[in-house]
């Protein structure tokens, strides 16, 4: 008869693995969202999740048609450019790691993690909806952020065309535009973007974090290399495009030291103005943070946190309206003066305006809503505007 400790090793469970970093994927691991009620716990069973390379196994990813009820998202928040927003997309194949969006898939029942930036949602009676709003009567035109919760050219709008056919929509209307973006896909637009922008009715924000494609191939992975992006913000202002930069989040330790690098590049390529926001960690996107900088920066990790506390009122993060996007104290304040000698050094803008310079006067509502829309949303509607 067996003692009690004879082969005991098969029942044993062992430690989980240390986090490691997937090829392609920003986050580590898909930890539970905040509104999930069931917990869980990663373990390691003993059974291999890797490829041959002894890299975890890649996470696949699956986009999905959805019907939404509304297209446009409005904002007071005093500290954020605009008012009217419109995102084709829920998740983000990029999958930059500071997202402050990925706490938008707790919503869903999703993670934040992995799923975020592997189960997209494709809003794909966008374009409709957008015409439904702009015809009614009660509309007041304001110029409309395109891409800001999610990237609106992430690599699914390739098959989708669901920015494009937005945008066609607002050519049409005459209505005033602003782009986000970290992709060159945009390039694809210029048909439509330069002559809203010879109406001045169409501007274009680059993201740009860093110029080391090391850096941006583990912090966003699946957006354009910088060099690319460069590349597309001189693309967009030889087109007759204005061409933002934002430089944004700023990660002290990380990518702080090429700020002003970073500006000299983008003001070379024709960027005409800027603006920077320090990194933000609400909600889950800090776990995640801190997972992403283990698995790439251990030897800095305690260094960058300490850093981003002091800057945050020892907090991790602070929401306030007052600091969120750039922080408080000395080293926040550091920051603010080298992007503001840097900007002016240059001979570029800083940008805090609500885009007000944008054309609204020519706007014109679409002729024709599809009757479809206004079935779908109980609202039948597909006439004529009989004032056009």
């Amino acid at each position: 008869m067996s003692g009690p400790d004879e082969n005991c090793e098969e029942h044993v469970m062992l430690p989980p693995r240390p986090l490691a970093a997937r090829k392609g994927r920003g986050a580590v691991s898909n930890i539970q969202g905040r509104y999930e009620v069931n917990g869980r716990e990663s373990f390691d069973d003993g059974w291999t999740h890797e490829d041959e390379d002894g890299e975890p196994a890649p996470f696949k990813t699956h986009v999905t048609d959805e019907f939404a009820k509304t297209i446009l998202s409005r904002n007071a928040s005093p500290d954020i450019p605009f008012n009217v927003s419109l995102n084709p997309y829920r998740g983000c194949e990029h999958g930059c790691i500071y997202c402050f969006a990925r706490p938008t898939h707790s919503y869903l029942g999703l993670s934040p993690g992995l799923d975020f930036e592997s189960r997209i949602f494709a809003k794909v009676n966008a374009p409709d909806l957008l015409r439904r709003e702009l015809s009614r009567p009660s509309y007041v035109p304001e110029s409309i952020a395109i891409g800001v919760n999610t990237d609106a050219y992430q690599p699914c709008e390739r098959e989708f065309k669901i920015t494009r056919r937005v945008l066609e929509v607002l050519n049409e209307c005459q209505h005033p535009a602003a782009m986000i973006t970290k992709n060159s896909l945009i390039e694809r637009d210029i048909d439509l973007l330069a002559p809203m922008a010879e109406r001045n009715q169409a501007i274009a924000a680059i993201t740009l974090t860093t110029l080391d494609p090391e850096i941006s191939r583990t912090l966003e992975p699946r957006a354009a290399a910088p060099a690319r992006r460069l590349r597309t913000i001189r693309t967009l202002a030889e087109a007759g495009i204005p061409v933002r930069v934002s430089v944004a989040p700023v990660i002290p330790f990380v990518t702080e030291p090429e700020l002003e690098r970073v500006l000299e590049a983008a003001r070379e390529a024709g960027a005409l103005s800027a603006h920077y926001v320090v990194l933000r960690l609400p909600w889950e996107v800090n776990p995640l943070f801190q997972e992403w900088l283990q698995a790439h920066f251990p030897d800095r990790a305690q260094r960058v946190m300490n850093r981003v506390r002091e800057m945050r009122g020892g907090k991790d993060y602070d929401s306030d309206f007052s600091q969120r996007m750039h922080g408080e104290g000395v080293w926040a304040d550091l920051i603010r003066q080298r992007f503001e000698k840097a900007v002016r050094r240059l001979g570029m803008n800083l940008t805090s305006g609500r885009f007000a310079e944008l054309d609204t006067s020519r706007f014109r509502r679409p002729l024709v809503v599809p009757a479809s829309v206004g079935k779908q949303n109980g609202n039948a509607t597909g006439q004529l505007d009989l004032f056009s």
